[in-house]
């Protein structure tokens, strides 16, 4: 029996957070916690410029003393972020992070347009339901 073969689109969770590239970094941790997230993307005019985690904002924002309402996400994002589309295999996008030693990757579609972000965790709950990373990526924010 042949399986199917599932597409980014299906797994990924849909319309990402996105801040300008000028926005503080002491508004981001803001929309951050509000929007109950660990990321965001990075845009200029729309465009994918770069991805923001909470990790970034510690190590390289708080450990390098960087003043949060001063300071811009573009200086401390990741300026290049591999991405996938919408209509990429499952299994692509596992290998790309894989490769990448990455945790989520923003989707995009041809013509740049951001539509979501598929993360570890989308991953884990498509591939492995009964794993403690499936489990935990499942649960209710907050729970």
């Amino acid at each position: 029996m042949t399986r199917r073969v599932r597409r980014v689109h299906e797994v990924m969770t849909k319309n990402p957070v996105a801040v300008e590239k000028t926005t503080s970094l002491a508004e981001v941790a803001r929309v951050m916690r509000d929007a109950d997230i660990g990321d965001v993307l990075v845009v200029d005019g729309g465009r994918l410029r770069g991805i923001l985690t909470d990790r970034d904002l510690v190590v390289r924002a708080m450990a390098e003393n960087r003043d949060p309402a001063e300071t811009t996400v573009h200086a401390v994002c990741s300026s290049t972020p591999v991405t996938v589309r919408p209509d990429d295999g499952v299994d692509h996008a596992l290998d790309l992070m894989r490769r990448n030693a990455l945790r989520r990757l923003p989707v995009e579609t041809e013509d740049g347009d951001l539509v979501g972000v598929v993360t570890l965790g989308d991953l884990a709950v498509e591939q492995d339901p009964g794993s403690a990373l499936a489990a935990i990526s499942a649960a209710e924010p907050g729970s």
